[in-house]
């Protein structure tokens, strides 16, 4: 194996797990209206137990539904087809080989924050270990003795009906800001009982609740201990802190897993966003596995297999977890032991799927079409009549549907016009952050050529053509083109439309104007920005990147603010060797200064083409920005179904 460490066994308990990849807690796909587990959700875990993951966990299960009022899973015995509901979740991941795991979760003070309806949650009781008003108004109400007493009982009983429903290891989890790390945060906990004050103290709730849980579940059933190993704001505990917890718990722990953060004040820590390096709370781990004896996990946006090896080669943690990785591609541990790291289609960090779920409820991955629908088919059934497919446009959905095509048996040809695939991504490449986005057309360039399709470049598609290749369906994907305003100047040579910035990224001046602040606009600013370039935005609306979803917007807005000055409601006129002519909403002129000018205008479908195409075959489908100009996620998804259509 070219990653011996990362696929060698590890026994933790009297369970040994197959490899030292796992997947890492996710809240499943449906929940029911009695909170019970949705017929959608066996199906999210068990994608990954295919994949290859050692253990799948699945999440979150709310142990104290009296004090934790949070539409999320229960486990009880009073709900008709409760238990069976996780015996079905447990069942879909141990019949592929994987450990089935449960996350053993109480909200505290952050209760009801997966509600779709926000207003709701203001309604609630919010308990954690003190009284205190968070920032966002909401007050929170100390837990008194007899409902701490509750809670630690009822985590040993979900322990023992997740035992008896097929469960083979369950994690508590103390990390993140949720309940057992409020006990445990010298920020939130201000109690002067037993529960409060001295570090003993403050770890007194987190081990009864681990002791409940290992007298519910026996010796050698093994149990994850997930934790912050430091908090990152102010009056949290920091990873001198971390360290203290770690060492007061794992004596009832079988696995230290670490995480970092805490919600209200470090969501982006717990979830690095693509600003931030791969594996950026890898340390905490390492410095935590120095002091304690048992197995340490480690976890913060890691996909790259030679960087998980060297983690677990050089000791700085005994298991790497995933759960952004494994939604991107399930794949990706089967794919390390095989030897096929090529083929890995790697997270972009997007946001998406973190966003689909407080939006609607369900799960979305922006580059795998499976997620939230596997109960729609996992399985690729081959086509019941072999087709000539062409697929026109090879960028990401185009590519899509030409390889879910051949896969399903079709002989397909794929035209592309230039002399590369990947389509728009190809301009992401000189942006750091974003190179995953770009390294996505990469992958399923090789993809496409594994499954068969015959690619031809600098070939653009004409009726002609296509009536020549007998094309009996035809998936049109020719995407779109750069909007350019019809400005003075915008022609000049200090303009660079921001598509091809990677071509001409060394002839930037060193004081920029971004004219556009959608998404692109914002993002190749920051960049910019954190080139040591001086860069104005302008944007004649009364926003920065409306449609960019609502987990991603904040940490991208927060990134602007750092790296650019931003001019709302400013309207360009014209566009000079000195920068930008805008009208204010007043109606006044005013210069934005900027030696180069980076246009990011938008995008319209190339329509012209669809026009001219959408009649050569007997079987025509439109995807992508050339019917309606969106984003990677439409594109994906609707190529993958354009070909399973044929």
């Amino acid at each position: 194996m070219k990653y011996p460490h990362l696929c060698e066994p590890i026994r933790l308990g009297n369970i040994t797990f197959r490899n030292r990849m796992f997947s890492a807690p996710m809240g499943g796909t449906d929940i029911t209206s009695d909170c019970c587990v949705g017929p959608r959700t066996p199906g999210f875990y068990e994608l990954r137990a295919m994949g290859g993951a050692a253990a799948v966990t699945a999440s979150e299960l709310v142990v104290h539904p009296q004090t934790d009022a949070s539409h999320m899973f229960h486990l009880d015995l009073k709900t008709p087809g409760c238990l069976a509901s996780w015996t079905f979740v447990a069942d879909s991941i141990s019949r592929h080989g994987a450990v089935p795991s449960v996350e053993l979760s109480h909200s505290g003070q952050y209760a009801g924050t997966y509600l779709i309806d926000k207003d709701r949650k203001h309604g609630l009781t919010q308990y954690g270990p003190s009284d205190w008003v968070r920032p966002d108004g909401i007050h929170v109400k100390a837990l008194t003795a007899q409902q701490i007493d509750d809670i630690i009982r009822s985590y040993g009983e979900s322990a023992a009906l997740a035992k008896r429903a097929g469960f083979q290891m369950v994690m508590v989890h103390a990390g993140h800001g949720w309940l057992i790390n409020q006990f445990l945060s010298p920020a939130f906990n201000h109690r002067n009982d037993e529960y409060g004050g001295s570090l003993d103290n403050r770890l007194r709730f987190a081990r009864r609740v681990l002791q409940s849980v290992r007298d519910a579940v026996g010796d050698g059933f093994p149990i994850e201990l997930r934790m912050s190993g430091a908090e990152f704001f102010e009056g949290g505990y920091d990873i001198d802190g971390g360290i203290a917890i770690a060492q007061g718990l794992e004596d009832l722990a079988d696995l230290i897993h670490v995480s970092a953060g805490s919600y209200q004040f470090g969501f982006f820590r717990t979830h690095l966003p693509m600003f931030a390096p791969h594996g950026d709370n890898v340390w905490l781990a390492a410095e935590i596995k120095k002091h304690v004896s048992r197995p340490v996990a480690t976890i913060g946006a890691l996909n790259d297999p030679a960087q998980m090896e060297e983690i677990i080669s050089s000791g700085k943690a005994d298991v790497v977890e995933m759960a952004r990785a494994l939604l991107a591609d399930h794949e990706l541990p089967n794919k390390v032991i095989a030897g096929r790291e090529d083929e890995i289609v790697h997270c972009l960090r997007c946001f998406t799927c973190m966003a689909e779920r407080p939006a609607t409820g369900t799960r979305r991955c922006a580059v795998n079409p499976l997620i939230g629908r596997e109960i729609e088919g996992i399985h690729l059934t081959p086509a019941p009549c072999r087709k000539k497919v062409v697929v026109a446009g090879g960028g990401v959905g185009g590519l899509e549907a030409a390889i879910i095509a051949a896969r399903r048996g079709h002989q397909v040809t794929l035209l592309e016009k230039k002399d590369v695939l990947g389509g728009i991504l190809v301009s992401e490449q000189a942006i750091p952050f974003k190179y995953e986005m770009y390294r996505l057309g990469l992958t399923l360039e090789r993809q496409a050529r594994l499954a068969g399709v015959e690619v031809r470049l600098n070939t653009e598609a004409t009726p002609e053509l296509i009536e020549d290749l007998k094309a009996e369906a035809l998936i049109i994907a020719v995407g779109s083109r750069p909007v350019i305003p019809p400005l003075d100047g915008i022609d000049g040579d200090n303009v660079i439309i921001v598509n091809d910035y990677y071509l001409r990224k060394n002839s930037v001046a060193d004081t920029v104007v971004v004219l556009g602040g959608g998404l692109a606009g914002c993002e190749c600013a920051v960049h910019l920005g954190m080139e040591g370039y001086k860069v104005a935005i302008v944007e004649m609306r009364n926003q920065l990147a409306p449609d960019c979803n609502i987990r991603h917007r904040p940490i991208l807005m927060d990134m602007v603010n750092k790296y650019a000055s931003v001019f709302l409601n400013h309207t360009a006129v014209k566009v000079t060797d000195d920068g930008v002519v805008c009208m204010d909403s007043s109606g006044r002129e005013k210069l934005v200064s900027g030696k180069s000018v980076i246009c990011a205008a938008g995008q319209v479908s190339e329509r012209a083409c669809v026009e001219a195409l959408r009649t050569s075959a007997p079987w025509v489908r439109e995807i992508g920005d050339c019917s309606r100009v969106a984003n990677i996620t439409a594109a994906i998804y609707q190529g993958y179904h354009a070909a399973l259509d044929i």
